[in-house]
């Protein structure tokens, strides 16, 4: 290591980590968390629920297969993360799909980097600690531990931030379905993967992805078949409008599918509360268990916020009774949410898996099946 390389990775509670830089030379804040997935990691990079906060990958390699122009899950493939940490990122594109490498595509889009620590001890350290305030500093952003301590302290923390807009499009696209179309689907984009509307348009969909502020009258203008809300960054309990909408949409009698964020915006507008997460679930093989029908499944997971609740309990909300219906095998963790009459549900989890298993690709088909009137 030179000084002219030297980057340091500094945590809101005092603990330096030492390495080189990574991608873009300067200074990044975010929250810090750690992802467990071995594979998967330009997916995870621009993922927009990870808006804000600075990734520590558990894998050691990191790098290998390059970069490419396929597997984005954003539009344009954007990078959303506010920074990255890896221990052994690799000097080469190995991969026949890849159009360049990592460290270029981290250069090119302004993506602050460290790299050459030791992950496994920072990601013991946010397990036993907690997701907290964190800070990544290269070239001339690095000063004195105190000073860099005090930037990192000065950042809004993730609990209170309202972060769904910033990732939201800013008007209305269409992802038309693959061959004959059967349903019309509105999606609220809260931070939507590209691989969502793909799952949708192989099932017949026609999915019309709208800014995360549009109202209720201009959602139902649409007349559409079902409504989507998606995945996304930030702290569910600033949505008010998003479950307001919700709410109207359930009332008026709407099919309605959740996924991550949404599933916590669905919980909010049935009347249960959200809370911050110690450390979160994030990564390609968390188990959870379906309480209706026994079934655990390995899913896909990105989140740092849930719903209270507890698993197979039943609740009154103004819409009808409603079930927790899949928890965490690790941890009870409520995965899953849905109206007992059928109209509404959603899951905590990532069904179109990218990257990740493809066990719960169903729950689109369920979808499917609800808007067919087949479902409740």
């Amino acid at each position: 290591m030179t000084v002219n390389n030297k980057a340091v990775l500094v945590l809101d509670d005092g603990r330096v980590f030492v390495g080189t830089s990574f991608g873009a030379v300067g200074q990044t804040l975010g929250e810090a968390v750690f992802s467990t997935g071995m594979s998967g990691y330009q997916e995870t990079l621009t993922d927009p629920s990870y808006h804000g906060q600075i990734v520590v990958a558990t894998a050691p390699q990191i790098g290998n297969t390059g970069w490419n122009g396929e597997d984005g899950e954003s539009r344009g493939d954007k990078i959303w993360v506010a920074g990255y940490a890896v221990r052994d990122p690799s000097p080469r594109a190995s991969n026949w799909r890849a159009t360049g490498t990592l460290d270029d595509e981290l250069i090119r889009q302004g993506v602050v980097g460290i790299a050459g620590i030791d992950t496994r001890a920072v990601v013991r350290h946010l397990r036993t600690a907690g997701s907290m305030k964190a800070g990544v500093f290269s070239g001339d952003a690095l000063a004195d531990t105190d000073e860099l301590l005090a930037r990192v302290r000065s950042q809004p923390s993730m609990l209170g931030a309202d972060l769904a807009g910033e990732v939201s499009t800013d008007s209305t696209y269409v992802v038309d379905s693959v061959g004959e179309q059967r349903f019309t689907v509105a999606a609220l984009d809260l931070g939507i993967k590209t691989n969502t509307p793909r799952n949708f348009a192989q099932r017949g969909i026609t999915t019309h992805v709208l800014p995360s502020n549009t109202s209720f009258d201009d959602l139902s203008a649409l007349r559409p078949d079902g409504v989507f809300l998606s995945n996304g960054p930030g702290d569910p309990a600033t949505a008010d409008h998003v479950v307001e909408v919700t709410r109207q949409v359930i009332e008026a009698g709407i099919p309605l599918f959740g996924i991550c964020f949404g599933n916590q915006i669905l919980g909010r507008a049935l009347g249960r509360s959200t809370y911050k997460m110690a450390f979160g679930h994030r990564g390609i093989n968390v188990p959870v268990i379906d309480h209706v029908t026994g079934r655990v499944a390995i899913t896909a997971q990105n989140h740092g916020f849930a719903l209270e609740g507890e698993a197979g309990e039943e609740f009154d909300t103004q819409f009808g009774r409603a079930i927790v219906s899949h928890t965490c095998a690790n941890d009870g963790v409520v995965e899953g949410i849905k109206l007992i009459d059928g109209r509404a549900f959603s899951v905590q989890y990532h069904p179109e898996s990218a990257a990740g298993p493809h066990d719960a690709e169903y729950l689109f088909d369920q979808f499917v099946d609800l808007m067919a009137g087949e479902g409740r």
